[in-house]
């Protein structure tokens, strides 16, 4: 069965921003609701190397990362750098933890992480700034870092 791809790009414009309003709340409370300062003491006690610079990496990150998915603006380099991000999350904190996240397993990093794989193979599509600015180039299946 063929995907008409008005409904691809559809669904990878809802997907997409979905995954932004979750990166982008993230970011926020690690800067604003937690704080810096708190959220560096969660790293430590999790065993995050160099915890403030990892807080400030990750807020920033996520906070960015995540409002540049909303608008579809270089969606194959946030995708990435999230992923990443992601993948920190997973080994110090929810690794050995398990599946269910009431129990601090990996359900949320691994649906997060997974969705910005699926970004980065495919492009934010096109309704994305990327395709309003750089064309084709970043439509599915053809994205660009």
């Amino acid at each position: 069965m063929t995907v008409p791809p008005a409904l691809v790009d559809i669904a990878l414009l809802i997907g997409r921003v979905l995954l932004g309003v979750v990166f982008f709340a993230h970011g926020w409370q690690k800067l604003f609701t937690n704080g810096i300062d708190g959220t560096a003491s969660f790293f430590d006690q999790s065993g995050v190397p160099m915890p403030t610079v990892a807080a400030w990496v990750a807020a920033v990150l996520e906070l960015v990362g995540g409002a540049l998915l909303i608008v579809g603006l270089i969606v194959p380099a946030a995708a990435l750098l999230l992923v990443f991000d992601m993948i920190g999350a997973y080994a110090f904190v929810h690794a050995g933890n398990g599946l269910f996240i009431d129990q601090g397993g990996f359900e949320l990093v691994g649906a997060l992480g997974a969705g910005c794989l699926i970004l980065l193979a495919v492009g934010g599509g096109r309704y994305s700034a990327d395709h309003s600015l750089f064309g084709r180039r970043h439509s599915p299946g053809r994205a660009r870092l």
